[in-house]
C-alpha cells in the first residue's frame, strides 16, 4: 500500500507540475464557462426561479464534462509521442498511473469550480456551505469516472487519435443539452424528456442543483450520488483493465 500511494503521488505530481508552472492555462480553460456564467446566466433572469442557484451548478457540471472528459488528450499525446511507453517500463504501478492522472483532472476541476462559485457570489448566488462541499465531492467522484473513461478512449485511439476526437466531440454536446444544463427540460417535447431521463448527466445536474440550494435530503441527491459512483466504478475498472493489458 505504501508503494502504491508513493507511485500515485509521483504520477499526480508529474501531471500537476505543468499546470503549476502555467496557471494561466487553467484560467484560459475557464473562458467558455465564464462566458456562459456572465452572459447566458444573466439572460435567464427569473425565467427559472432563482437563476443563479439554478445556473451555477449547471456550469460546474459543464466544466466537469469539458475537463475530465477531455483529459485523455494529454495521455493520447504521450502515447503517440512515445513518452507513455517509457513510463510503462518503470516499476510504477499501472493502477497508480491511472489514479494519479485522474486525480490531477479532479483537482483542476475543483479549483476551477471554487473560482466559479466565488465569482458568482456578487451576482446573487447564495452560498450553502454544506451543500457546496457535498456538491464538489460528488463532482469529484463523477470527474474521476469521466477522466478514467477518457483515458480508456485515448488508449483505444492510438495511433491516429481520430477515434478520441470523434467520440468525445460527438458525446459532449448531446450529454450537455439533454441534461438540462443550460435550459430546463420541463418544457421540452416528450421524446426529449425521455432522452433526458436515460442521460446519466441529468441525475448529476439535478443533484447538484438540490445540493447548491441546501437541500441535502432531496431524493435527487441520492440518485446523483449513485450515478457518480457507478460512473467512477466503471471508469476505474475499464481504465485499470486497459492499463494492466498494456498500451
Amino acid at each position: 500500500m505504501t508503494t502504491f500511494l508513493r507511485d500515485t503521488a509521483t504520477v499526480f505530481t508529474r501531471e500537476l507540475r505543468p499546470s503549476l508552472r502555467n496557471p494561466a492555462a487553467m484560467l484560459f480553460d475557464m473562458g467558455q464557462p465564464l462566458l456562459f456564467l456572465f452572459l447566458f446566466g444573466s439572460l435567464l433572469g427569473g425565467a427559472v426561479g432563482p437563476s443563479w442557484q439554478w445556473f451555477v451548478p449547471g456550469i460546474l457540471v459543464m466544466m466537469c464534462l469539458t475537463g475530465p472528459m477531455s483529459s485523455g488528450y494529454t495521455l493520447l499525446v504521450e502515447l503517440i509521442g512515445g513518452a507513455m511507453e517509457r513510463m510503462m517500463v518503470t516499476p510504477l504501478s499501472r493502477t497508480a498511473m491511472l489514479i494519479g492522472k485522474s486525480m490531477k483532472a479532479v483537482v483542476t476541476l475543483v479549483v476551477q469550480a471554487v473560482l466559479i462559485i466565488v465569482l458568482a457570489l456578487p451576482l446573487g448566488f447564495e452560498l450553502h456551505a454544506a451543500g457546496v462541499l457535498a456538491g464538489l465531492a460528488q463532482l469529484a467522484i463523477f470527474g474521476v469516472g469521466l477522466g478514467a473513461l477518457s483515458f480508456v478512449l485515448a488508449m483505444k485511439s492510438v495511433p491516429s487519435g481520430t477515434l478520441f476526437y470523434v467520440v468525445s466531440q460527438s458525446l459532449l454536446f448531446p450529454l450537455l443539452l439533454l441534461s438540462g444544463v443550460l435550459l430546463p427540460l420541463e418544457t421540452a417535447p416528450g421524446w426529449l424528456k425521455v432522452l433526458g431521463q436515460i442521460n446519466p448527466v441529468t441525475y448529476i445536474v439535478d443533484a447538484q442543483r438540490a445540493l447548491f440550494a441546501g437541500n441535502l435530503a432531496a431524493p435527487s441527491v441520492l440518485y446523483g450520488t449513485l450515478t457518480a459512483c457507478v460512473v467512477a466504478a466503471i471508469g476505474l475498472y475499464l481504465g485499470n483493465r486497459a492499463m494492466s493489458k498494456g498500451l
